[in-house]
């Protein structure tokens, strides 16, 4: 994940991990809360006009006059929503790479159609986010406590005055929870989950997780590890809170799992490696953090990189650690790594 501070563990852990970046909270009663109230009026591509509510994964009920017009939202739940038809007035989260580019977790979505609050950790004006009178602020949760993410901790209250938030959990579950979460979040705000285009992403995204169940079937003893690359450290991600690498090993992916001892300053999530230490693990897939907060595999130039098996045999690929929430952009997730299993030599 994006490296900033969090509450006792850095963020460059947290979000680096390679999983998401757990703030260290222990798992609360909101769980797997998978209840939703739409209002019979959602206004969108539905042309139905009427109250809106949403129950989130806090178990908080928003309830709005109207469907909300003017929706805020951490970047890649803006790129999810984008997916089904939703087009947000403003996102917070990285949106632009250095070059001016779409950022990965930005998607799909036109970026200059869009009012960018903040672009990395800690960033969100308040200033422009008052300028659009929102209707709801919408990001995502990576902990049991109802953090919001990238909503900075300093300012949550005076944002929270603004407009109520809707907050989707991608905290120790597995991928088709909150995939379902957001499908039926956008249904709520009028997209078309009957349209083809919608229909078809989650028909592709079935026949996707049946091809890695395969694939995985086909070769148990291949071991994938999941990592992220900074400067100082290698970070290997543990599965157990991470939606992405939770769904995979329910699929029969084989994953190498840090003990929990040493995640424990990762909150669980990862455990930090030197570099002269990053063949702890025998791995013979390695999938590598795609994020712009995380150093991508081709400009990795420690020797000790170099010299394990699956990098010199050309078998590393990449994950997205905060995927988007949509079935279009969750099949190559799938896919990607079926490919990668059923093509692999054991080296490890």
């Amino acid at each position: 994940m994006p490296l900033a501070r969090a509450t006792h563990v850095t963020r460059r852990g947290l979000l680096a991990a390679g999983g998401a970046l757990g703030l260290g909270a222990a798992l609360a009663a909101c769980g797997d809360d998978k209840g939703k109230d739409s209002g019979s009026g959602a206004q969108g591509k539905s042309g139905k006009s009427g109250p809106w509510s949403f129950k989130d994964d806090r178990g908080t009920t928003v309830k709005l006059d109207k469907v909300p017009a003017n929706v805020v939202a951490f970047t890649g739940v803006g790129a999810a929503l984008y997916d089904y038809g939703i087009q947000v007035k403003g996102v917070f989260g990285p949106t632009r790479t250095t070059a001016g580019k779409p950022d990965v977790q930005a998607g799909d979505m036109d970026i200059s159609k869009v009012t960018v609050l903040g672009n990395a950790w800690g960033q969100f004006s308040i200033e422009k986010y008052a300028s659009l009178a929102p209707d709801v602020l919408i990001t995502t949760m990576f902990d049991a406590a109802g953090t919001l993410w990238y909503v900075p901790e300093e300012s949550k209250k005076k944002i929270a005055q603004l407009a109520p938030s809707v907050g989707i959990s991608v905290y120790d579950r597995q991928l088709t929870q909150p995939l379902q979460r957001m499908w039926e979040l956008a249904e709520s705000l009028g997209a078309d989950m009957k349209a083809a285009k919608v229909t078809d992403a989650r028909k592709r995204f079935e026949d996707a997780a049946a091809r890695l169940r395969a694939a995985a079937k086909a070769k148990p003893n291949l071991k994938v590890m999941a990592g992220s690359a900074s400067d100082q450290l290698f970070y290997v991600s543990g599965t157990n809170l991470s939606i992405d690498l939770e769904y995979f090993k329910s699929l029969g992916v084989n994953f190498v799992e840090p003990p929990e001892s040493a995640k424990k300053q990762g909150g669980g999530w990862y455990e930090s490696l030197s570099w002269e230490n990053v063949d702890k693990y025998q791995a013979d897939i390695i999938m590598m953090d795609d994020r712009s907060s995380a150093i991508q595999p081709a400009d990795i130039t420690k020797a000790t990189w170099k010299k394990l098996p699956a990098v010199k045999a050309g078998q590393v690929v990449s994950r997205s650690p905060e995927p988007i929430l949509s079935y279009d952009k969750c099949v190559p997730l799938l896919t990607n790594l079926a490919e990668a299993l059923e093509k692999a030599e054991k080296v490890g």
